[in-house]
């Protein structure tokens, strides 16, 4: 018998059973991370290997360094991830990792891991999407939510709103048109000579500035749920520009404080709006930029005001991470999706 008649045996007795632990992959761009996750909602273990130091060297992700990085890491977190959880590789049921999208390379070397220790192990191999991990990491942190519910999907590459449907069955509503959110961001971090990671350290910035003290032009989109971050994203480097060639100093931290107001507030009103016009309940946020202080401070806000509940991962949950993966994969394995070992990369994944 060969390894996928075998795999595909092994997934039937765990959809069968209907429980599964499985060692989950993650390597899409500058983080190497391994969890084991118990039928897709209890976290057994979870281990991240950070790139950051590195690439701040050269103020952004250098894909090549990245997928090197990658390729040293995987094997320890191995040892790491099992030693946590007190198993040993015999009590792993199935292997997830994420196929795209993200950087080629980087998802190259988790995927070709993931295809070996699948083939070793004789255990199925289950392919995830990372968007669709993002959205999974609400599971984690949030047990006892099921679909239907709206998310917002806010990250470096990806800003949509999503309607979950059920699990594995999604509907976009609305998406960026241009820049994502955490990409404008991390451009207008640089223009503050904040060091990267720019987001993260914006946000923290914008804490201590008056959200109010600059002016930023609304923006306007096509479709009620788009987004657009591109024209804003200009128009604030242009002004910053502008100013500093007039001799004006520039107040970073309110300056970091309008734009983060200015982002947050469009993120938030179309997709509490969304919400509300699709008559559900429940609405959740899900990627990086989910970790935004006034981002989560503004969806509880506005989320109360309209009588929804409103689920937010941990911070830990925000960023990538492979817990969110094998939440995602157990599900994709119940409904007996699995992979071949011919499995590639897809750096352009939808989530459709």
């Amino acid at each position: 018998m060969n390894y996928e008649a075998i795999a595909r045996e092994k997934a039937d007795v765990l959809i069968g059973r209907g429980h599964a632990r499985i060692l989950a992959v993650e390597s899409s761009c500058d983080e190497t991370a391994m969890a084991v996750v118990e039928d897709g909602r209890r976290l057994v273990s979870g281990v991240i290997a950070s790139q950051i130091d590195m690439h701040a060297l050269y103020g952004g992700v250098v894909p090549e360094i990245a997928s090197r990085m990658h390729v040293q890491a995987l094997d320890p977190l191995l040892d790491q991830t099992l030693a946590q959880a007190g198993m040993g590789m015999e009590d792993i049921d199935a292997v997830a990792v994420t196929y795209g999208p993200g950087l080629v390379g980087a998802l190259l070397t988790g995927v070709a891991w993931a295809k070996a220790f699948a083939y070793a192990r004789q255990l199925p191999l289950v392919p995830v999407n990372h968007i669709e991990g993002h959205v999974s990491a609400n599971y984690i942190a949030h047990p006892d939510l099921t679909p239907p519910f709206v998310c917002l999907v806010a990250s470096g590459g990806h800003s949509h709103i999503v309607r979950v449907d059920d699990y594995g069955e999604y509907a976009i509503m609305g998406g960026t048109t241009d820049d994502a959110a955490g990409e404008a961001f991390d451009k207008v971090a640089r223009v503050l000579d904040i060091p990267y990671p720019g987001g993260p350290l914006l946000d923290k910035l914008a804490e201590e500035g008056d959200d109010r003290a600059y002016s930023f032009p609304k923006v306007h989109t096509p479709g009620e749920y788009d987004f657009s971050f591109s024209g804003l994203k200009t128009a604030v480097i242009n002004q910053a520009h502008h100013l500093r060639q007039q001799g004006e100093a520039i107040n970073a931290a309110d300056w970091a404080a309008s734009f983060r107001r200015a982002v947050v507030d469009l993120l938030a009103e179309k997709t509490v709006r969304a919400c509300r016009n699709s008559s559900l309940s429940r609405v959740a946020l899900a990627g990086g930029v989910a970790s935004n202080r006034l981002l989560r401070r503004e969806m509880g806000r506005l989320g109360k005001k309209a009588g929804l509940e409103v689920f937010m991962p941990p911070a830990a949950l925000c960023t990538d991470n492979a817990a969110m993966i094998g939440s995602a994969a157990f599900y994709r394995l119940m409904k007996g999706e699995l992979a071949p070992l011919s499995l590639n990369a897809a750096p352009s994944l939808d989530l459709m």
